[in-house]
């Protein structure tokens, strides 16, 4: 699955969740995008509609992330909204995103994350 990772700027992204997926199972099984590991330079609507899925990490508000869970959204490509226990996810999210998720640690992440994916398989 050629998977897009959203996620909100003000959120630790590089160690909770760039990290713990580049070196986990689902990097070596699906094809990741991470926007700000590189060499996307924008990310476009054409962009999300050519993902089998979109990850979205929640746990901080973000106006880019929930504009990519829009653009999602509207061409049926899966959306996995995720966040951290004890975060404040926009209320929005409930409405937006049905496959959605807390986790407590990476581990946790990687596994829940791993089985939300698996159905869409």
């Amino acid at each position: 699955m050629k998977i897009f990772v959203a996620h909100s700027s003000n959120f630790d992204f590089k160690n909770k969740l760039y990290i713990p997926l580049r070196d986990s199972a689902l990097n070596s099984a699906h094809e990741i995008l991470l926007p700000q590991e590189g060499p996307i330079e924008e990310i476009t609507r054409e962009m999300i509609n050519n993902c089998d899925a979109v990850v979205a990490e929640v746990s901080a508000p973000s106006l880019g992330a929930g504009i990519e869970i829009g653009w999602a959204d509207a061409a049926h490509v899966p959306v996995v909204a995720m966040y951290e226990k004890d975060s404040h996810p926009s209320f929005s999210i409930d409405n937006a995103v049905s496959n959605r998720f807390e986790y407590e640690n990476a581990d946790d992440m990687l596994e829940k994350l791993t089985a939300v994916l698996n159905k869409f398989q």
